[in-house]
């Protein structure tokens, strides 16, 4: 009963605060900051030699940002103006890979921060419940084996995210399920769709195919372009509306299962679907920037710690954060080789991710008294 009353004076504490706070604006402003100058740092480097000053001119060209005919050409696939080279190289060739890390980076975050909440365990993500490695399965499989499918490529990683995340839940239920065995099987699945994709490898022929398909599983924006934008962004868009306007849901489930039955929820109908916009939104990201590990385990948390674990706040920090980190983190992964070898090679972004992020879960797993509480 004290417990309830506790959970239901957080609740009222939280509604009165609302959607934004003075910590949460400041914290948006930095992160739009760190995009921006992420981005422009990308663009300003290539094989097409130009000054930094000349690549951020181009980004800032009125002749492009107002053409309507160019963003016709960008986002509807229309045929392209005429333009200048350096137009042509900054905004069709360099601009995109920012503008897909932007999507991956943001639906990665909500993701994350979903699943933390539905499954009340803060080690939940996409990567660790398997849902990374169902939706890269699926979408492997499309490039090595149904290559004219590559157009459904987010449904068709939806469909295997959520398959991955059914068997993740029938494995770990037992008249109920426990953020543990979640976890275990989310680990358990993982493993087995990870075999299953390195076994698509032995089905490929083209030596491109499986360049692409190695370079795709460790996560990697190198070579993304408009097309890419074009597949993620109305999944994107779609799953990062359902996930502002279900942060008040979120929040009920935090308070536990039982307080949010007895204020009218039903926990488990409500509790899909939030994991189905979940799942819609990682396989986005995933279908066009492949597997960027742990992604979706940090940046939720990050934001936490910062603007408090309000999930209204929470999912609008996430929206800022994530595209923030994702940049930034591909900036790093593209000139790591540059700057330390002079080697025009670049390192995946995944890898990146997945040197912060493995050391942060296992910070989580020992910080915490007890596993699978928020």
């Amino acid at each position: 009963m004290g417990e309830s009353h506790a959970s239901a004076t957080q609740a009222a504490t939280r509604e009165r605060q609302g959607w934004f706070t003075p910590t949460l604006v400041i914290f948006c402003l930095a992160c739009t900051a760190l995009t921006v100058i992420g981005g422009l740092v990308q663009v300003s480097f290539g094989s097409y030699s130009m000054t930094i000053v000349q690549a951020w001119k181009t980004v800032f060209d009125p002749n492009v940002v107002f053409n309507l005919h160019a963003w016709n050409a960008f986002l509807l696939g229309g045929e392209l103006p005429e333009m200048s080279t350096a137009s042509v190289v900054v905004w069709n060739l360099r601009l995109p890979r920012v503008f897909v890390g932007i999507i991956a980076g943001a639906t990665l975050a909500v993701s994350g921060a979903i699943f933390q909440a539905v499954t009340r365990n803060e080690l939940a993500s996409p990567f660790v419940l398997g849902v990374s490695s169902g939706a890269g399965f699926t979408v492997l499989l499309t490039l090595v084996v149904f290559s004219g499918l590559a157009p459904f490529l987010p449904f068709l990683a939806a469909a295997g995210g959520a398959i991955a995340f059914l068997i993740v839940y029938a494995i770990a239920w037992k008249g109920g399920t426990s953020p543990v065995r979640l976890v275990l099987a989310g680990v358990i699945v993982n493993m087995v769709f990870q075999s299953l994709q390195n076994a698509l490898f032995f089905f490929a022929d083209d030596l491109g195919v499986v360049q692409t398909a190695i370079a795709w599983t460790t996560g990697s924006l190198t070579g993304t372009g408009w097309e890419e934008v074009r597949i993620a962004i109305l999944p994107a868009i779609f799953a990062i509306v359902v996930a502002l306007a279900g942060a008040r849901q979120l929040n009920v489930l935090l308070l536990g299962e039982r307080t949010a039955q007895s204020l009218g929820m039903r926990v488990e109908r409500v509790r899909f679907l939030l994991s189905g916009v979940a799942i819609l939104a990682a396989s986005a990201a995933i279908s066009v920037a492949g597997i960027v590990g742990f992604f979706g385990l940090v940046v939720p948390h990050i934001v936490r710690n910062v603007v408090g674990s309000d999930y209204r706040r929470l999912m609008i920090g996430c929206l800022f954060a994530g595209p923030a980190l994702m940049v930034v983190a591909d900036v790093g992964a593209r000139l790591f080789f540059q700057v330390v070898a002079n080697s025009p090679k670049q390192m995946p972004v995944g890898v990146v991710t997945g040197l912060i992020g493995g050391p942060y879960f296992l910070y989580l797993m020992r910080k915490q008294q007890s596993m699978g509480e928020l």
